[in-house]
């Protein structure tokens, strides 16, 4: 049986290193179109990666490398516009870029709260909104967040409040517009365990891209 990805246009947000690009590579492979949307374009001193070095591991003519900073409006929507113009529509969004400072209320600085909330929560949102007119068009058309269940249990909040209440607000644009766009477009979330990336790509796209 064809792999459920095969045919698709995937756009995949910080998709340039780690899961997102893990995911990319995944997908490509299984004979879909991917949108390699992330910030990275030029080589980080310490990180490696660009979307141009993603784009190339994905095989060459099938991936789109975009300059994506979630949190410019204005390159959503080009990206997204540049993608619709190239592979004809969007079947998928996966919104995997995320900032992360696990510190205490006193010991997080207000920059890093407004990146994660930025990232996190508005990013999420804007590239949501920006795909769903054509993720509406697609015969089988989904949304999947990288983010946690909503547990309001003190202790997922006591350590690293401003990560936590980002990360959950992900999840609450889950709960919003999977409601909101309910026999329209799938939108779930997923919260994976790191290190076995393959194992996870397995199950996300086997279980949830059907």
């Amino acid at each position: 049986m064809a792999p459920h990805t095969a045919g698709c246009t995937l756009f995949i947000t910080g998709a340039s290193r780690g899961i997102g690009k893990a995911i990319a590579l995944k997908a490509a492979r299984d004979g879909a179109n991917i949108v390699i949307a992330a910030k990275t374009a030029e080589p980080h001193p310490k990180l490696p990666g660009t979307i141009y070095t993603a784009a190339e591991e994905t095989a060459g003519g099938r991936a789109l490398p975009c300059i994506v900073n979630v949190r410019q409006e204005e390159q959503i929507i080009s990206a997204v516009e540049k993608a619709v113009k190239t592979f004809g529509g969007i079947d998928i969004l996966v919104n995997n870029a995320s900032a992360i400072s696990l510190t205490g209320t006193l010991e997080t600085e207000t920059k890093k709260v407004n990146l994660m909330m930025d990232v996190n929560v508005r990013g999420t949102y804007l590239t949501s909104k920006a795909c769903l007119p054509h993720l509406r068009k697609s015969k089988n058309p989904h949304i999947l967040n990288l983010s946690p269940p909503l547990n309001m249990k003190p202790t997922w909040f006591k350590n690293h409040c401003a990560y936590t209440i980002s990360k959950y607000g992900m999840s609450m644009c889950v709960l919003g517009m999977a409601e909101e766009f309910k026999g329209e477009v799938a939108v779930n979330a997923l919260w994976p365990k790191t290190g076995d990336y393959y194992e996870f790509l397995y199950f996300v796209l086997y279980r949830y891209f059907i």
